[in-house]
């Protein structure tokens, strides 16, 4: 099956989807997660309309993304996988979004970056690029993930939003696999309402039709847009 007929099915599930469910948000972006994926093929998925990529690390990204920026300046580049505090600024120099806010430490590194008043960030030609954030949520409260667990959800967010001034748009999570997604991803939504936040990024390859049933804005694909890697 060609990249093409992957995103036609793709497109296809969530429009059925927002047609079916009463809590489909009214736009779910799908954002391709490009990780090991070669530039030729993200130029295919840009040709296809696709906007939004994602990847895991940093420095894969930074080869690979640098030069397709330029070229196509109106992508916007989302960092989903974890984020250490010594390749915050290479991060936010990069990144349109950060998905992985997941520890006070984290969000104080990329709040002293994002301040105007940093003298870090007017350092030599550097620019920040990351526009918005996104806090992980550990729903399944799993020791070798990263994300704030549910019980403490509600304190991180106001110290992020209201004491560091972080412009957080959303949250994210990243359900245990061996559970159904549907209560991890209801509460994820309902953490978000609680601090009316807009953004929900949840659902991947193999969930993602839940999640846009459940509220979904942002589908993280990899396997499902641009098939199995080889």
């Amino acid at each position: 099956m060609s990249l093409a007929e992957r995103l036609g099915q793709l497109q296809a599930t969530l429009r059925q989807t927002k047609q079916k469910s009463p809590l489909a948000a009214a736009k779910t972006t799908l954002l391709g997660a490009s990780k090991g994926q070669t530039a030729a093929l993200i130029e295919e998925a840009i040709a296809l309309g696709i906007t939004d990529f994602g990847e895991n690390r940093v420095q894969e990204a930074e080869g690979k993304w640098q030069p397709l920026k330029e070229k196509y300046p109106h992508i916007r580049l989302h960092l989903i996988g974890p984020l250490q505090t010594n390749k915050a600024k290479d991060a936010l120099g990069l990144f349109d979004v950060i998905q992985t806010v997941d520890r006070e430490k984290l969000a104080i590194a990329v709040s002293s970056l994002q301040s105007p008043v940093s003298s870090e960030a007017k350092t030599g030609d550097w620019r920040i690029v990351t526009k918005s954030y996104y806090i992980q949520i550990n729903t399944g409260e799993e020791p070798q993930k990263a994300g704030i667990i549910p019980a403490q959800a509600d304190e991180f967010i106001r110290f992020c939003i209201h004491d560091l001034k972080l412009p957080v748009v959303g949250l994210m999570c990243v359900p245990p696999a061996d559970q159904p997604p549907a209560p991890h991803f209801a509460l994820l939504r309902n953490i978000a309402l609680t601090h009316n936040l807009k953004e929900l990024s949840m659902g991947m390859s193999g969930d993602y039709e839940v999640a846009a049933r459940m509220g979904s804005t942002c589908v993280r694909v990899g396997t499902a847009l641009f098939g199995e890697r080889r």
